[in-house]
């Protein structure tokens, strides 16, 4: 498929300035003004931010009552319990809160909903519980924002509650003694884009102020809130970055005898936010997919190394299985894709028998991506079906499912992904309304988009100069790795890897530099290209290094012959 490259228009004269005033090469200080990283105080924190960064807790909607009605359970001893989410923004949540209260001399419970039997939230039967035990406090984290009957239900048992969220909140807020979400209209917080380790975060941070307490009591659990943060793939900005690049400077030298495990068993030789997202997240969002959340769990939260270890091995193996399933899941999508002839339609919708729907949203996802069309994919059991779907930009998927919602028992999410849960004799119905209504939302049109940083030129191709772009890490939404633009260059070899799957070439430039670059999963295009054809690339640049020799290699995102 054809994409669009588009490069950012880019202030030299700004690019100048900054790249004097701060010492910058002219790459660096070009994709700061790229991406509108222009002023003093914006500069300073993107490249060096310290803990003076982080932005007034009490600024948060409801935390004066939250820290107020928690220390007074702490100076009760009362039985708190939190209640989490099961995927890593979730587990980083209740192990941040659950350590540090219990650091304040106080014992603390959690519980995790069961993804496969008990969904996302609050629900009455888990609260059934927590009264019958006897809790008279329930913090939720990464959740609750949405759970107003429940809560409502939580009260009439006698259990209060503080609701700590980073979702959207509905019309109508919960009836919770607290609500703590920095998306919450007319909140006065500065930045609305926090994980919910990220809000959990905020509420210790208010607890240490108002107890007096040295800062190290909070900002000691950095390395868990960095993790949770980069996993929920929020916007890598403001504070978010502030959070993720000092908290990967403690996940590097972490304590945690859990996640240090973690990551030795992983083999990375450099840890950020790119092993997170790729080696730690994958492993601790897999125990939840398969219905095992209580394993990552206990890892993060345990002092005994062999446990650790122990604990770690299920991780690994829960992903190993995972792969297995998605695996057999999406070749059986592509292989319905294909005899139905489902890609020539504007849209994706299939269904499966039996397809595990605690792995279905990766699979939509990379339906997604491979044909650039909105997929739904639903797992059927029984007589009901739950599905996942993605979208691209420029089609709402919610707004989609809104149009089709008389086929629809439950649904959920926003415009670039959705939950959806249907009874097994409307899927038939639901497909074909879907197909129209994507169909007269002329999808066809919508041409995928490649932003372009910069285009560069021999000159700037120098080792020192791809080192420095390692200033503009961590890596993440709203902050990727810069995408680099390099014209008419001659193809000098080229050929496909690991049979057929990736495509490797060395490439000519005008004054005879060499530039190897490698195309991961572009296997497919080697057959378009000859030697000595001249073509223009897009990609990352990274240092290669190999028996002691570093050299500059390009990774492919596009390549077309020059005009």
């Amino acid at each position: 498929m054809n994409k669009k490259w588009v490069c950012y228009d880019i202030d030299e004269e700004k690019v100048q300035n900054i790249k004097e005033k701060y010492n910058l090469t002219d790459l660096v200080a070009n994709i700061l003004v790229g991406r509108d990283i222009t002023e003093d105080k914006q500069i300073k924190v993107f490249l060096d931010p310290t803990r003076k960064d982080f932005y007034d807790p009490f600024l948060l909607p409801d935390m004066e009552i939250a820290v107020e009605r928690i220390i007074k359970a702490i100076n009760a001893k009362e039985k708190i319990i939190i209640y989490g989410d099961y995927d890593v923004d979730g587990i980083t949540s209740i192990c941040v809160l659950k350590k540090f209260l219990e650091d304040r001399g106080i014992q603390i419970s959690q519980t995790i909903p069961n993804r496969l039997n008990e969904g996302y939230g609050l629900n009455k039967e888990a609260i059934d519980r927590i009264s019958k035990e006897k809790y008279t406090l329930m913090i939720t984290v990464d959740c609750g924002i949405s759970g107003i009957e429940e809560i409502k239900y939580a009260n009439s048992l006698g259990i209060e509650t503080i609701v700590t969220d980073h979702h959207e909140p509905l019309d109508v807020l919960p009836d919770a003694i607290a609500v703590i979400d920095p998306k919450i209209k007319n909140s006065k917080y500065p930045f609305n884009q926090l994980a919910g380790v990220g809000v959990v975060f905020k509420l210790i941070q208010a607890i240490s102020k108002k107890l007096n307490l040295d800062e190290k009591e909070y900002l000691k659990y950095l390395d868990l809130v960095c993790i949770g943060t980069i996993s929920d793939i929020v916007p890598l900005v403001d504070e978010n970055r502030v959070i993720a690049k000092l908290g990967l400077k403690l996940v590097k030298v972490t304590k945690n005898i859990g996640l240090k495990t973690l990551l030795n068993s992983l083999g990375y030789q450099n840890i950020n936010s790119m092993s997170i997202s790729f080696g730690v997240a994958p492993r601790i969002n897999a125990c939840g997919r398969m219905g095992q959340s209580e394993v990552a769990l206990k890892l993060f939260l345990t002092n005994d190394l062999i446990e650790a270890k122990n604990l770690t091995d299920q991780l690994n193996e829960y992903n190993r299985i995972r792969q297995e399933i998605e695996k057999n899941i999406y070749n059986d999508a592509i292989t319905k894709i294909e005899k139905e002839g489902i890609e020539s339609k504007s849209c994706i919708v299939l269904s499966g028998e039996n397809w595990h729907h605690g792995v279905i949203g990766i699979v939509a996802s990379k339906i997604t991506d491979m044909y650039f069309k909105p997929s739904i994919l639903i797992c059927m059991e029984n007589e009901e079906g739950k599905g996942s779907g993605r979208s691209i930009p420029g089609f709402d998927l919610h707004n989609a499912l809104c149009k089709t919602s008389e086929y629809l028992q439950k649904y959920g999410g926003h415009e670039m992904a959705v939950g959806l849960s249907m009874h097994k004799k409307d899927f038939k119905d639901f497909k074909e309304k879907f197909e129209q209504y994507a169909e007269s939302s002329n999808i066809n049109e919508i041409t995928p988009i490649i932003n372009i940083d910069k285009q560069i030129v021999d000159k700037e191709l120098t080792i020192n100069n791809i080192k420095d772009l390692e200033k503009l890490e961590p890596y993440g939404e709203a902050n990727k790795c810069p995408l680099f633009l390099y014209k008419n260059l001659k193809i000098d070899s080229i050929r496909s890897l690991t049979e057929g799957k990736h495509m490797k070439l060395t490439l000519k430039s005008d004054n005879n530099n060499i530039i190897t670059a490698i195309g991961f999963n572009m296997g497919n295009k080697a057959a378009e290209f000859l030697i000595g054809d001249k073509v223009d690339i897009v990609g990352t640049l990274e240092i290669n290094s190999f028996n002691g020799i570093e050299s500059i290699q390009f990774n492919l995102r596009d390549i077309m012959k020059s005009l």
